[in-house]
C-alpha cells in the first residue's frame, strides 16, 4: 500500500514487473501469477476506482499519469486488456520508466471499426454494458466477468477462479466503471505505436471473442514499422491467457525475458 492514491501488491525481489489489470476486476486477478514471478519485484497495482484505489477524475491521460507516478524508473510493465491500453500508453509517455512492455488480450484500439475492417468490440456491445450500469452494477460486472474466459476450454473453472479472486475485493467505483468504459471505446494508439521504443512483448488468445486475432496481422503493418514487437497466440486461451494457460504464459514471457537480457 502506499501512501499515495493507488493500492498495490507487491512481492518478489530484483527487475521491477508493473501489472495492470483489466475494467471490471483488481490486482488481484494477479495473485496467482505472482506466486511464479519472485525473481520480479512486482507491483500489481489497483487501477483508479478499481479495488481498493482512490477514483481519479478525468480521462485517460489522468490515468496514465497516475499510475506512472507508481512506476520505478527501468520497470517491466505488464497490462492486460485495458490495462494493456494504459500500459502502452505509459511506454510512449514515459519512456524513462518503461524497459519493457508486455499486453495481454489487448488492442490499441478496442472498438471495432467496420469501415476500416478494424476487428474489436462493437459498439453497441459497449453501450448495453454502459445502460446497464445504470441499472444494476453487480450484475454487470459478474457479466463481464464471465466473457474473459468465454472460449477457452476450460472456461468453467476460469471465471471461477476471476470470480474468486476479484470477488474478495471491494467491487469498483461506477465512476470508474464508466471511465474504462470510455476509454474502451474512444482511444485509438493505432497511430503512435511507433511512440513505442522499448521491447515489446504482445500475448494472445487465439480463441479471444473480445480482442480477436485477427487484430495481430494488422498490426504488423506498417504502424508496426521500427518497433521491436514480438507477438505470441495461445492456441487454447481466450482473453486471460494468464488464467487459462498459466504454465505456457510464464513460459512465452520468461522466454522474452531472458532474450530481451532482462533477466
Amino acid at each position: 500500500m502506499t501512501s499515495t492514491s493507488l493500492f498495490y501488491h507487491a512481492v518478489g525481489n530484483g527487475q521491477p514487473l508493473v501489472l495492470l489489470h483489466g475494467w471490471g476486476v483488481n490486482s488481484s486477478i494477479f495473485l496467482p501469477l505472482l506466486e511464479h514471478l519472485h525473481q520480479y519485484s512486482c507491483l500489481a497495482i489497483d487501477l483508479p476506482g478499481f479495488g481498493d484505489s482512490n477514483a481519479v477524475e478525468g480521462d485517460f491521460e489522468e490515468w496514465v499519469d497516475a499510475i506512472a507516478a507508481h512506476i520505478p524508473s527501468q520497470s517491466l510493465v505488464l497490462g492486460w486488456s485495458l490495462g494493456g491500453l494504459l500500459a502502452t500508453r505509459i511506454a510512449q509517455r514515459y519512456p524513462d520508466l518503461v524497459s519493457g512492455l508486455i499486453t495481454v488480450a489487448s488492442s490499441p484500439c478496442f472498438l471495432a471499426e467496420p469501415e476500416q475492417q478494424w476487428p474489436g468490440i462493437a459498439a453497441p456491445v459497449l453501450q448495453q454494458f454502459e445502460q446497464q450500469l445504470l441499472q444494476d452494477l453487480p450484475k454487470t460486472v459478474e457479466r463481464f466477468l464471465a466473457l474473459q474466459a468465454m472460449g477457452s476450454e476450460t472456461a468453467r473453472d476460469d471465471i471461477k477462479r476471476i470470480r474468486e479472486l476479484v470477488l474478495a475485493r471491494p467491487q469498483p467505483q461506477a465512476s470508474a466503471l464508466e471511465q474504462g468504459l470510455a476509454m474502451l471505446g474512444s482511444v485509438d494508439l493505432r497511430d503512435s505505436l511507433k511512440q513505442v521504443n522499448s521491447p515489446w512483448l504482445r500475448i494472445w488468445g487465439k480463441l479471444d471473442g473480445l480482442v480477436p486475432r485477427r487484430v495481430v496481422p494488422l498490426l504488423n503493418t506498417e504502424m508496426n514499422q521500427g518497433v521491436d514487437a514480438t507477438d505470441v497466440i495461445i492456441n487454447k486461451a481466450s482473453h486471460a491467457p494468464f488464467i487459462s494457460h498459466t504454465d505456457e504464459f510464464l513460459r512465452h514471457f520468461q522466454q522474452w525475458s531472458m532474450q530481451k537480457g532482462f533477466i
